[in-house]
């Protein structure tokens, strides 16, 4: 079991627990972008030690890639978490189609069925694993490669087309 969070991390957010805002595009309500996966994890770290969050017991992490497709996809097998039609992604994703050339403010699209926003589209989220193939065999939540250099990101962003912003991209 996991938990994870409704909107991506907000540029306001990761700015009071870091201290700066890296992103291109400045709103404090906009997803923090412009962090690599090693910023990603110091954020996590970061938090994870402010007092009150230490205090309430609460431990910050990237997920898995199995953890953030599950979440995704919140129980349906279609290729985006509200179906298979592409035609209603700009209901739930800022993607290539409607994002004006930059990213928007969090939780403003359709959440997914478990209310989850922003999992399709906006900026893409690092997972924890690192890219690499599955054994053939079945496992539950693997856990990618490593060591490997080269990291995994999830959910496609303003930029990309539609089948990029696939529940199993």
């Amino acid at each position: 079991s996991f938990e994870i969070g409704v909107y991506e991390v907000t540029q306001a957010q990761y700015e009071r627990v870091m201290g700066k805002n890296p992103s291109t595009f400045k709103d404090p309500r906009n997803p923090v972008e412009s962090v690599s996966w090693t910023d990603a994890n110091e954020f996590c770290r970061t938090l994870t030690e402010l007092p009150a969050e230490k205090a309430a017991g609460y431990a910050y992490r990237l997920p898995t890639e199995a953890e953030w497709e599950y979440a995704c996809r919140a129980g349906t097998t279609t290729e985006y978490s509200f179906g298979d039609d592409e035609s209603r992604l700009g209901d739930f994703a800022w993607y290539d189609k409607n994002d004006n050339r930059t990213t928007r403010q969090v939780g403003q699209k359709q959440p997914n069925p478990w209310g989850l926003y922003d999992m399709h589209g906006n900026v893409s989220e690092w997972c924890h694993d690192g890219f690499g193939y599955y054994p053939a065999d079945s496992i539950a939540d693997p856990t990618g490669a490593f060591p490997s250099e080269s990291r995994i990101r999830r959910g496609g962003n303003w930029l990309s087309f539609a089948g990029i912003c696939r529940s199993a991209h």
